[in-house]
């Protein structure tokens, strides 16, 4: 969330931002409300304050009627004041929803649009090549090789899960050990998380567990949630805590299950591994001083291309549009690999992310930091990052991994972990 000092003293700047951003936030309704708020609660501290010093004077009345008198003077301001403490939770509320609505702030230097005015920033070591024969994708793959059953998946626990099989599992693993050994050697603290968080957490990220639009799995009658990403419990990990300044940047990768209900999602774009219910993921997450995030953010951009890099696998990079920004999301980078057996010829499909969430989650969580010798404290910055999703890398690596004769080179920096350089070959 954002400061509300700042709100109100930016307020068209704000609204502004809200428009960019495809949100319907009324900011100036939101600063009266703010405003009426205010004077209320004088009200209400005097309505108080008058009615406690009536009850003192009841005890010095000089008679039964001067006695009464006071009581009838008291009764009566109590009620003016519960009055206006009705008035004043209203408002609050109207205040609140509206204040809860407003996403982040945007970086000066993110395009302003709808996805299609998202901006190509780089491309990766590998260009992109035609591949010289009829490409399958990885759904067909996955079904010559025995990798993937979907069609059992759906029998478990309906469309959207799978059994990955064979070498796919080898892949998953070596994809994770590969990533969590990158980010240790970097100086990340490796993490197991959680599977399920609590709601107030997921609202302090900036995720809706619950409601029409909710891409989030709920427990029934438990104040429990399946997380989305270990961005969720990472960024909880330090709620109402107070870091000391010497720890930052405090960097976290955490290994988690990512359950998704993909609302919504349909289409070619969207076939086999590439929207699915269940998914593993290596998750980047940093808490800084604001003064060092957005160097963080660049960081953590150069170590998902460095993976992807790493892997073969040509990809570009793209500075996300405002219209397309999640709500904490001061500026988000997109890693989007290419997969040949996507589209007809070929398409870019997003398999990582990296955003700045300046202060806008930690003034949720309450997450803060005390600088050594300072009286005080001030809300940390909070950063996160895709370092595999390893049902899209998979993706990646089968499609632009084939050969003509069928079989699959295995990366060479998974080798170690597969066991083989080659799907498929015959002994």
């Amino acid at each position: 969330m954002l400061d509300k000092k700042f709100i109100i003293a930016n307020a068209d700047l704000v609204q502004q931002n809200c428009e960019h951003r495809g949100v319907k936030s009324d900011v100036g309704r939101y600063v009266s409300l703010e405003t009426e708020s205010r004077q209320i609660q004088q009200e209400i501290e005097e309505l108080s304050r008058q009615a406690n010093a009536v009850s003192k004077s009841i005890g010095k009345a000089k008679d039964d009627a001067e006695r009464e008198q006071r009581k009838e003077e008291g009764r009566q301001l109590r009620e003016q004041k519960d009055a206006r403490q009705t008035e004043f939770d209203r408002l609050a509320a109207e205040a609140g929803a509206i204040y809860r609505s407003m996403p982040n702030m945007t970086h000066p230097e993110a395009p302003i649009g709808e996805e299609a005015h998202s901006r190509e920033l780089r491309r990766g070591e590998h260009e992109v090549r035609p591949l010289g024969f009829p490409v399958l994708d990885h759904v067909e793959l996955a079904a010559q090789h025995d990798l993937i059953d979907f069609e059992a998946g759906a029998r478990i626990a309906g469309a959207g899960f799978y059994f990955l099989k064979n070498e796919a599992v080898l892949l998953e693993l070596a994809l994770q050990q590969y990533a969590i050994q990158l980010l240790v050697g970097e100086g990340f603290v490796p993490t197991i998380t959680p599977d399920l968080a609590r709601t107030e957490i997921l609202h302090g990220v900036g995720f809706i567990p619950r409601g029409p639009e909710t891409q989030i799995y709920s427990i029934e009658n438990f104040d429990l949630n399946l997380v989305a990403t270990a961005e969720i419990t990472l960024g909880g990990m330090y709620a109402d805590q107070v870091l000391d300044a010497e720890q930052l940047p405090l960097k976290m990768c955490g290994i988690s299950h990512c359950f998704r209900t993909e609302a919504g999602a349909a289409g070619r774009a969207s076939r086999g591994l590439y929207r699915v219910h269940q998914f593993t993921k290596v998750e980047m997450f940093a808490f800084t001083a604001p003064e060092q995030s957005e160097d963080m953010h660049n960081y953590f951009c150069d170590l998902e291309c460095q993976i992807f890099d790493g892997l073969g696998i040509p990809y570009r990079v793209i500075d996300t549009a405002t219209g397309d920004l999640g709500g904490p999301a001061y500026r988000k980078f997109d890693l989007e690999a290419w997969m040949p057996g996507r589209g007809e010829s070929g398409e870019f499909g997003e398999v990582t992310s990296a955003s700045n969430c300046t202060d806008y989650q930690a003034r949720r969580l309450n997450i803060r930091y005390k600088n050594k010798g300072e009286k005080g404290t001030h809300f940390a910055h909070t950063l996160n990052g895709t370092a595999v999703a390893i049902s899209r890398a998979i993706i990646a690596i089968l499609e632009n991994c084939q050969q003509p004769d069928g079989t699959i080179l295995v990366p060479e920096v998974l080798q170690q972990w597969v066991g083989k350089d080659r799907i498929g070959a015959t002994e």
